[in-house]
């Protein structure tokens, strides 16, 4: 009889996860709370409108798209995508605005409208990035088991070339001396739920990744991943089970042995865990089986920003506003402060615009569209009270968007949906309403994160923004082959989809 194994929740890393194993043979039962898969990457649908709940960006597709060539299928087949150009356009506060496209002469003439000075840099920029993702890329794709992974020699020929003792903004310097430019090529820390005056100078790669290799739509929206996702691991014989959510993890000993939901207790002999990471943890395993990750270390953890939501379903398309828009504070500096160290609400947010209807014209009625509105806020935090916040936070909102285009909102909506980090926390299981899980701070990243092969535990494994190599659907995707590696060779099972893996690579930094 085959393996068994049990993944608790459909997001896009557990449905990764799931379709991986059940290539190798192994039978897979998914576990999923909610009523549909996919997570926070799931669209909903009402009145006619589709929103994504979360993720709207779909860039690097070069991760999946190796992975399902592993199982046999096409990314290109399974998914329509299609290339936005531009990528996105920036509003900056402070005056000024730039369109963001993958074709170098005309960003060059981008950049020059704001910073003449600047313009030359960018090619510059994209060598030396295109160069670190090549030297870093290896790192990101295996497994951190311990602080010797970290010092491991090649680790350390790195450190010239990551430069863990800047920080985003910091390295955007020598390159850009406009701020509004920096910013440009530094949002994408947010991402990440970080300001880029913390993130590590590491995550220059981000806004390089865009540029090198497209930001894409999927038709139908984000959630259509996970929708293939699925389909591709049931074909391969996993199982999904909806709407039955995990309530423990069982124990013999250290060693995990099953799990119980509300229905039934499953055994198992592994379990991956794809839900928030924290929340797992609080909810799911006893605190005296946590040394290094029990519930009061976890609330001493620095975690990622949460979000200010707002689905719009609207009377006629904005034919003249970016598919994406991301409007950037007049005191950015300030703002990202506001979130993550005055936990406060910021009167002039940054904030972020996709008007998808102007490409895929499929997620609204005729004549209507759909308007994805996210604010980063502080996580939950008590000096912010979202039942006295909420109604004078939409407004505000609803009045900034006039400064990206989108003229005579309220009078044009017919569906509106709001999400405040409250509802994250209730509705999503995100502790604290973070929803990029731990922070990136290098003081929780490579082995100093929940490591893929669960350190606290045995045959317990971690897939998810919140374990290595961190959150975004690219390293997310990374984090379920690498955790699927790991489990499979704890088993003693060849791996079918890699077959190029050396031994090494499969346990370590090779």
């Amino acid at each position: 009889m085959s393996r068994h194994v049990l993944v608790v929740g459909a997001g896009p890393g557990g449905l990764t996860a799931a379709a991986l194993l059940a290539k190798a043979g192994l039978r897979v039962t998914v576990v999923e709370r909610l009523p549909h898969i996919g997570g926070r990457t799931s669209t909903f649908a009402v009145q006619g409108f589709r929103f994504d709940h979360g993720p709207t960006f779909f860039h690097y597709p070069q991760v999946l798209e190796s992975i399902l060539n592993g199982l046999g299928y096409d990314l290109w087949r399974e998914l329509r995508l299609v290339q936005l150009d531009p990528h996105y356009r920036l509003v900056f506060g402070g005056g000024g605005e730039m369109l963001s496209t993958p074709n170098v002469d005309r960003m060059e003439k981008e950049i020059a409208r704001v910073c003449p000075q600047d313009a030359g840099r960018l090619r510059q920029f994209l060598i030396d990035n295109r160069h670190k993702l090549e030297k870093f890329k290896p790192f990101l794709e295996t497994p951190f088991d311990s602080w010797r992974d970290t010092i491991h020699p090649k680790m350390v020929q790195l450190l010239p070339v990551v430069k863990p003792w800047r920080c985003l903004d910091s390295e955007l310097g020598r390159y850009f001396s406009d701020q509004r430019v920096r910013l440009a090529f530094s949002f994408q820390s947010k991402y990440l739920g970080m300001s880029p005056f913390e993130c590590p100078s590491l995550f220059t790669i981000l806004a390089f990744l865009e540029y090198e290799y497209g930001v894409f739509h999927p038709i139908g929206g984000c959630g259509a991943v996970t929708v293939a996702l699925a389909r591709i691991a049931q074909r391969l014989g996993a199982e999904i089970r909806l709407g039955e959510p995990v309530k423990q993890v069982l124990f013999d000993g250290r060693k995990a042995v099953g799990i119980r939901t509300e229905q039934k207790e499953y055994q198992a002999d592994a379990i991956v865990i794809n839900a928030d990471f924290a929340r797992a943890m609080n909810r799911m395993v006893p605190d005296g089986l946590r040394r290094r990750w029990t519930d009061r270390k976890l609330d001493k953890k620095t975690m990622s920003c949460s979000a200010f939501m707002m689905y719009l379903g609207v009377r006629g398309i904005y034919d003249r506003v970016a598919h994406h828009t991301i409007y950037v504070a007049k005191d950015y500096q300030r703002n990202m402060d506001d979130i993550g160290h005055r936990h406060r609400l910021s009167d002039d947010p940054s904030f972020y615009l996709q008007n998808a209807c102007v490409t895929d014209a499929s997620l609204a009625p005729e004549a209507r569209s759909t308007l994805y509105v996210l604010v980063p806020v502080t996580h939950r935090s008590p000096h912010v009270s979202w039942d006295q916040e909420k109604l004078r936070y939409r407004n505000l909102v609803l009045k900034k968007l006039a400064d990206v285009g989108i003229e005579d909102v309220e009078s044009r909506i017919v569906y509106e949906r709001v999400l405040t980090p409250d509802d994250w926390d209730t509705g999503f299981e995100l502790h604290k309403g973070s929803v990029f899980g731990l922070a990136h701070s290098w003081s929780q990243m490579l082995h100093l994160r929940p490591r893929n092969r669960f350190e606290e535990l045995d045959s317990v494994y971690l897939v998810g923004g919140s374990t290595h190599p961190g959150s975004g659907l690219p390293v997310i995707f990374e984090s379920a082959r690498i955790s699927s590696r790991l489990l499979l060779n704890d088993l003693g099972i060849p791996i079918p989809w890699d077959q190029k893996l050396t031994a090494a690579a499969a346990v370590g930094v090779a």
